[in-house]
């Protein structure tokens, strides 16, 4: 395979990505759409809005140049938010080679179609070429991979082939990579766990402790299933890297954009103010919307992410749709839980 390796893109997680490459492959090239960028990024090594204090590799080149970025390139990863998937990956359709892989980081929902990225990206390239899209994604934070941390994450494809190849290309002594041929559970799970991030960070803004965390995160993961099972996942999933690992990531870290928006708002800030304090793409804001509209349609109950939307768009305070979540009627977790395995595996046989 050709060296050469694209990235699209010159956001904080795309330009970590680039830093870990390019610390133990060959050269990495980063799109940029803005001009300052990419001279920061040339002459400076720096990216000093998206990722601070990190200097990146001598091996790392930034152009605006779609067509000499992509020119070669036997790997391209979309390091573009999820909103923009579609629109750039039309852009760039003419300029991949025929053979050139495509590694999908961005984690949501096309908003107005309710589609997975992967179904966008179907849309898009035909469903033959469904064997060229992988999704990376898992608990990874891109402040911590530019650093070296030790990061787990899973490379998921229709093609094992192509999700080894991945595996193969990122993982390191820092970067431990598993596959898994889940497509749908490994997007949803990315894709989800941001609107549970948003409510654990507006009960932080509320003040309320590690109890309400908790529980927010777990009956979290039990509406993020319900919902993937009833979507083609395997809840098998769930459980690992991109279900709970990057749940607990995102809903409890410093790092996370969705919880630091959740908790502005539970501190009172309407969901603009909060939107402006983080500055960058808070994708669970997005994501919430078109989760609501897909658990309508498919008549899956969803009662965290209802209130959050509740809360988002529809003026409901917090501290409501907290008691809200707390007076629904009673249920029988352990029977909840088998009847979705139950719905998962009967359709396997």
């Amino acid at each position: 395979m050709n060296n050469k390796i694209a990235i699209i893109g010159a956001g904080s997680w795309a330009t970590a990505l680039a830093v870990s490459l390019a610390r133990h492959r060959s050269d990495i090239y980063i799109w940029a759409r803005r001009q300052e960028h990419v001279l920061e990024i040339n002459r400076e090594h720096k990216n000093s809005k998206y990722l601070p204090g990190i200097e990146l590799p001598s091996r790392v080149f930034a152009s605006n140049s779609l067509e000499d970025t992509l020119s070669g390139a036997k790997m391209t990863v979309m390091g573009v938010p999820s909103h923009s998937f579609r629109k750039v990956l039309k852009e760039i359709k003419p300029l991949l080679n025929s053979d050139t892989l495509i590694v999908n980081t961005a984690k949501g929902l096309e908003e107005d179609t309710l589609l997975r990225l992967s179904e966008v990206f179907k849309e898009e390239m035909g469903e033959k070429e469904l064997y060229r899209y992988i999704v990376l994604s898992g608990p990874s934070h891109a402040e911590e991979v530019a650093r070296d941390i030790p990061t787990a994450v899973v490379a998921a494809s229709m093609s094992i082939e192509s999700a080894q190849k991945v595996q193969d290309l990122f993982m390191d002594r820092c970067m431990r990579i598993y596959t898994n041929p889940d497509t749908i559970g490994v997007e949803l799970g990315g894709a989800l766990k941001n609107i549970i991030a948003l409510g654990t960070g507006i009960a932080d803004g509320l003040e309320f402790g590690d109890n309400t965390t908790a529980a927010l995160i777990t009956r979290g993961l039990a509406e993020i299933t319900r919902l993937g099972i009833n979507l083609g996942a395997n809840p098998l999933t769930f459980n690992g890297l991109a279900g709970v690992g990057d749940l607990m990531v995102t809903c409890t870290s410093q790092h996370s954009r969705n919880r630091r928006a959740g908790r502005e708002i539970g501190q009172g800030a309407s969901l603009e103010q909060a939107l402006e304090t983080v500055n960058m793409v808070v994708e669970g804001v997005r994501t919430t919307r078109a989760a609501v509209k897909l658990a309508h349609k498919l008549d899956v109950e969803m009662p965290i992410t209802e209130q959050m939307h509740k809360v988002l768009f529809e003026n409901l305070s917090p501290r409501t749709a907290v008691i809200n979540l707390m007076s629904r009627g009673g249920r029988h977790e352990l029977e909840e839980a088998a009847l979705s395995s139950v719905k998962f595996w009967t359709s396997e046989i």
